[in-house]
């Protein structure tokens, strides 16, 4: 079960700012949440009950909000939103209709939000306010929907499934009648409705939590993984070469090596989550084989960075990865020649990092895999010797000697394909 800390006391609450009569401020939502749970928060959230924007102006409040009042503290820049309920309009997640008279109450504001664990609130003498069971929610390691109002905003899934990948470490998991709600959201294609950018930040903020694989496996297990990563949901059941990968499975090597690069920057951690895409259209024939499933597996990551919007940075380094991770692995019995072409392609000589981020993702995808055999990556170290070696190489003495254009090129080419079979030899000794 997870593991659970202390009430909330007035030794402990934060600072309340609002200093207007006949209103209340309350901390809600995830800070009250990971207080609980005594995970660190980066934001604190407000409410403000009985409050007018007119007020929070008058306050030095700085509004941000769009479809509804929300401000920020003019001096600690934290979020006051006024207590607002909601009504559903129309299809998607933009289809809501907001309310934020005066009158709404603190418990009307809480019974807007998705899950228990997220309605909670902590009051101006840091009592916890807990209308909906949160708390005991959270002693027993559920995410369970508030209402059935849930199944009006289709961005709730993905949220269930990025709460997924930051407590199901905590043995959280999705109460069966919340993942019933989820699965009726996707068979009524509210999941198609959600805009690419807000995927994107799902995913990509999903990336780097406690065990991101919970995320794409909640979604696969509602439906939605299908609909918005089907180059993903298919890797399942697709089996592999039990030598190299005794998971067998492509779609649990994925999820593996997603997790092996949890601790990577968001887009080394990209890169690895669609490294294996090709494996997906693999010729049933040549099964458990995937004989050019790197160069299969390029159109798809292009595919995927399309329709997702993903940012170009991210891409290039995919691709890259997509396509040569294989050089990796078999770096050691790779020729200089074919080393520095390596170098070459990742764009290494100018961009050192990207070098750096593709050894982790291959990293990540080598020791993503069943058993002991796996555990350690020589590889990694190896390709930083004799990438440096082939950095470093001193091409003073071909300027003196005049060389020029491609013919300069060449020469430096030359230079460092023989600086890495220097390496090689050394490392051999």
């Amino acid at each position: 079960m997870a593991k659970r800390h202390h009430q909330p006391t007035t030794r402990d609450h934060p600072m309340f700012a609002v200093d207007l009569p006949n209103t209340e401020t309350y901390l809600v939502g995830g800070a009250v949440r990971d207080k609980l749970l005594n995970l660190p928060t980066k934001d604190k959230d407000y409410v403000v009950v009985g409050a007018t924007p007119e007020q929070m102006l008058e306050l030095g409040f700085v509004p941000v909000g769009k479809d509804f009042p929300v401000f920020l503290h003019p001096e600690t820049k934290d979020e006051y939103a006024l207590a607002r309920t909601e009504r559903k309009t129309a299809k998607g997640y933009h289809g809501f209709e907001f309310n934020t008279s005066t009158e709404v109450t603190l418990e009307q504001d809480l019974m807007r939000r998705d899950l228990t664990i997220n309605a909670m609130a902590i009051d101006e003498h840091g009592q916890l306010i807990d209308p909906f069971g949160g708390q005991q929610d959270i002693n027993q390691g559920v995410l369970r929907h508030l209402s059935p109002a849930f199944a009006e905003d289709p961005v709730r899934v993905l949220r269930v499934a990025r709460f997924m990948s930051r407590l199901s470490h905590l043995s959280f998991t999705v109460h069966p009648e919340t993942m019933i709600l989820m699965q009726q959201l996707v068979n009524q294609g509210e999941i198609e409705a959600l805009v690419p950018e807000r995927v994107w930040q799902e995913i990509k903020n999903s990336l780097n939590q406690v065990t991101p694989s919970a995320f794409f496996m909640t979604l696969r297990e509602c439906g939605a993984l299908k609909v918005l990563l089907p180059e993903i949901d298919c890797l399942f059941g697709i089996p592999q070469t039990k030598q190299w990968h005794p998971e067998v499975d492509t779609g649990i090597h994925a999820m593996l090596a997603i997790d092996q690069a949890k601790n990577t920057e968001n887009d080394v951690a990209f890169a690895v989550m669609v490294h294996d895409l090709g494996k997906g259209i693999t010729p049933p024939h040549i099964l458990p084989s995937h004989r050019g499933h790197e160069s299969a597996g390029i159109p798809l990551v292009k595919a995927v960075c399309k329709r997702l919007k993903v940012p170009s940075h991210y891409k290039k380094l995919a691709l890259l990865v997509c396509q040569w991770h294989l050089h990796a692995h078999t770096i050691m019995e790779l020729r200089p020649e074919t080393v520095e072409k390596l170098f070459s392609r990742l764009d290494g000589y100018r961009n050192p990092k990207l070098v750096e981020k593709f050894i982790q993702a291959c990293q990540a995808d080598a020791t993503g895999r069943w058993g002991e055999a796996f555990k350690t990556y020589p590889q990694a170290d190896y390709i930083r010797s004799l990438f440096k070696a082939a950095r470093h190489v001193d091409k003073q003495p071909l300027f003196e000697r005049g060389y020029q254009g491609t013919e300069l090129g060449e020469q430096i080419r030359q230079l460092r394909v023989s600086a890495i079979q220097s390496m090689k030899q050394k490392i051999k000794q």
